[in-house]
């Protein structure tokens, strides 16, 4: 018949239909052990993280960057909680010994990296320019543990020979931070630094809510100092205690608990359905008194720093 196809000519179409699915599923499952690979690989040397070299190569902050404190693209409810923490001055000086104080931080729930939504992000962004060459501050998703401890590994190696000597784990200064599911891996993310031999400064923890098959009670002995903010109404309710594994190691400053009965606090950068069921686990995330303590707490850890830098020098 005029215009059908024959047997043939079907099975030959049909041939070349399935050897062109065959090879996509062959480079989709190749592109994906890829991904895979660069996700679950040890990280043990600061070769890792591939092009982005190491501390040396990190770009020095613009000093014409608009202030976070005024920038009019952040919600108004992010500005309210960081409006304590902007009334500080900036630190005197930089850093004198060569080594930036490392703040890394970890948002809650599913949030993505870099949701502006979120005062975590904000307020990283708040100390880059406050602090300037003194600190670098990234904020991490909750399941990006793998990315933050590349991004820190490459930092600590001062000397850019691609693996972290007794000396350079030992002088690093890292503070890590972070809300429900993100302060429930800043505990994690800490003990794995310990496991690698990498002291922590401080870690703060904003109403905990445990990830599975994580401890996020016990603060492991390689951090010097753990703070802990919670509340106890709605559906989500942090932990309302942390300890030391080894209290002869590390400092509990405090288990402090936050309530929002008569001091209410605006959530409108969340949705509806959170503000209506889950407000106190946000209002705790947006309070301007926890960020204002959290500030104070890294800024002493900061001049402490720069003082040492002096005398050193």
């Amino acid at each position: 018949m005029s215009g059908s196809h024959t047997p043939s000519d079907c099975q030959r179409w049909l041939g070349k239909r399935i050897q062109q699915n065959f090879l996509s599923r062959i480079l989709w499952t190749a592109s994906w052990a890829v991904a895979a690979a660069a996700v679950f690989a040890p990280h043990c040397s600061a070769t890792d993280a591939g092009a982005k070299g190491c501390w040396k190569d990190i770009p020095k902050l613009s000093t014409s960057t608009p202030s976070v404190c005024s920038d009019p693209s952040a919600d108004s409810q992010v500005k309210q909680s960081l409006r304590l923490v902007c009334l500080q001055s900036p630190i005197e000086g930089h850093l004198q010994t060569g080594q930036r104080t490392i703040v890394i931080g970890f948002l809650g729930g599913f949030a993505k990296h870099g949701d502006r939504n979120h005062p975590e992000v904000w307020f990283a962004e708040y100390l880059r320019q406050h602090y300037t060459s003194a600190i670098y501050t990234e904020v991490f998703a909750n399941h990006e543990a793998d990315a933050a401890l590349r991004e820190i590994v490459r930092l600590l190696d001062t000397n850019c020979d691609g693996r972290l000597t007794a000396s350079e784990k030992q002088n690093a200064r890292i503070i890590l931070y972070g809300h429900s599911w993100g302060a429930s891996e800043t505990v994690a993310f800490a003990r794995e630094l310990g496991k690698l031999g990498i002291p922590v400064l401080l870690t703060v923890q904003i109403d905990i809510v445990p990830k599975p098959g994580q401890n996020s009670i016990e603060i492991p002995s390689n951090v010097e100092q753990a703070v802990n903010f919670y509340q106890s109404i709605g559906l989500l309710r942090g932990q309302s205690r942390i300890v030391a594994t080894d209290p002869a190691r590390t400092e509990i400053i405090g288990n402090f608990r936050m309530t929002y009965r008569k001091h209410s606090v605006d959530c409108g950068n969340y949705p509806w359905f959170a503000r209506t069921f889950n407000k106190p686990h946000h209002e705790i995330e947006n309070d301007s008194r926890v960020w204002e303590r959290v500030n104070s707490l890294i800024d002493t850890d900061l001049r402490m720093d720069t003082q040492a830098g002096l005398v050193g020098h």
